[in-house]
C-alpha cells in the first residue's frame, strides 16, 4: 500500500460513511502526511517509535566495514551507518499470520 492509497481508503472509511463529519479529503491527506513526517523526524533524531498493537520503529547501527563491488571485485569503504528498523508488535504478527493461513 503506498501513501496515496492510504490516504484514499481513509478518506472513502470515513468521509463517505459519515456524511454529516467535518473531515475533508485535505484534512486526511493533511494527518497522513504530518503523521509520515513526523516519524520520519522522530527517526533522524535517534527517537524510537512504538505504536502498539502494531509495532515499533527503532534505528539499527551498522559499523565501518570494508565491502566489495560485486561488478570488478574491487574493495570499497562502507562507513557506519544507521538504517531504521521495524519490528511489529504480537498483535500484528498475528493477525498476519491467521489472515495467511487461511
Amino acid at each position: 500500500m503506498t501513501k496515496s492509497e492510504l490516504m484514499v481508503r481513509l478518506a472513502e472509511k470515513y468521509i463517505a460513511a459519515n456524511s454529516n463529519t467535518q473531515l475533508a479529503a485535505k484534512d486526511v491527506e493533511q494527518s497522513v502526511k504530518v503523521l509520515v513526517d513526523t516519524m520520519t523526524r522522530s527517526l533522524a533524531r535517534g527517537q524510537r517509535i512504538e505504536i502498539r498493537g502494531f509495532g515499533s520503529f527503532d534505528l539499527n547501527h551498522r559499523p565501518a566495514r570494508v565491502g566489495r563491488n560485486p561488478k570488478t571485485g574491487e574493495k570499497v569503504n562502507v562507513p557506519e551507518k544507521y538504517v531504521p528498523h521495524f519490528k511489529p508488535g504480537k498483535e500484528l504478527r498475528e493477525r498476519v499470520d491467521q489472515s495467511v493461513a487461511k
